[in-house]
């Protein structure tokens, strides 16, 4: 078939990846344009970008699809099919109508949970014990297509969102490509969703980065794992900020109140959190220094307790 594929973030390039081993004819990459990064604001490329590039893919980078002239350039390209995965693009009704065999998401979720930009994350702050991957033909409403097939994983414990998405791309890039093959053969069967189950995964933002003490030994530590890599959980020790990216359950209890520190040793900083439960940062990185075993850190910074 011929294929149009739209993605961005580096789940995105993953499925692409997997996507060219198949003997579907790519006619055209979308993703989002360059974007300025990092302290030079240079500007960067999307990792779907690079690998369309270095397997000479053309490559298509609109702000949007409002324009006529934007959208007749896709439909020249006469796409069977359009696959998107974390392209980043509301994609309007005349874009959906383009292909012949329909426009196929691949969310990671199992819809109708957690719709939205950022499943991955939110599946791990909500404290699920399982995931997916979920195919979908696109509809006008964001992530409410019929469902193609879904694919499940359990979530580990103590992975974080890095771990778990690096996973999801795996296995929605096979999933990606089954799909493909059951819409080639005209066997696809697609079931609505129930939109009263529905929920919803928003953008990511630092206003939830900080840690709320208060809260669960288990809540803090999804809390922690679930913003790894970006945003990052946050807390103040002594009067400074900290990145945290490790937070482990410490055995016993405490009548501190939650946030207390309580001790130093050669495994972390132990602080007293809600239900007079304890955890122990492990890992951490202060402001303008870098990720390190919180042991290491604080042998050099000593802190009174």
């Amino acid at each position: 078939m011929r294929v149009v594929f739209m993605g961005t973030p580096d789940i995105a390039a993953t499925c692409l990846k997997r996507l060219m081993q198949e003997e579907h004819e790519i006619v055209g990459v979308y993703t989002k344009p360059d974007m300025p990064k990092n302290r030079g604001m240079k500007l960067e490329m999307s990792d779907v970008k690079k690998l369309a590039l270095e397997a000479g893919l053309p490559v298509y980078q609109p702000v949007n699809f409002k324009e006529d002239a934007t959208v007749e350039e896709l439909r020249s390209l006469q796409p069977d099919v359009i696959a998107v995965v974390a392209y980043g693009r509301i994609l309007p009704q005349r874009v959906l109508d383009i292909p012949a065999k329909g426009c196929v998401n691949i969310h990671a979720s199992v819809l109708p949970l957690l719709r939205g930009s950022g499943p991955v994350q939110w599946a791990i702050l909500d404290g699920f014990e399982e995931t997916g991957v979920t195919a979908q033909f696109m509809a006008a409403e964001m992530d409410a297509g019929d469902i193609i097939d879904v694919r499940k994983t359990p979530i580990e414990p103590y992975e974080n969102a890095q771990s778990l998405l690096n996973r999801l791309a795996l296995l929605g890039g096979e999933l990606l490509v089954d799909t493909l093959h059951v819409i080639e053969k005209g066997e696809v069967i697609a079931v609505p969703q129930d939109h009263s189950k529905a929920t919803f995964a928003p953008m990511l933002n630092k206003s939830l980065c900080p840690i709320d003490w208060s809260m669960t030994q288990r809540r803090i530590i999804d809390h922690v794992r679930g913003l790894d890599p970006w945003p990052v959980a946050t807390t103040e020790i002594r009067g400074k900020r900290f990145k945290i990216y490790s937070v482990l359950p410490v055995e016993g209890e405490t009548d501190q109140a939650p946030g207390t520190l309580l001790a130093l040793n050669k495994k972390g900083l132990d602080v007293a959190c809600g239900g007079g439960k304890i955890l122990r940062i492990t890992c951490l990185q202060a402001e303008g220094g870098k990720r390190m075993p919180a042991a290491d850190y604080f042998r050099g910074h000593p802190i009174e307790l």
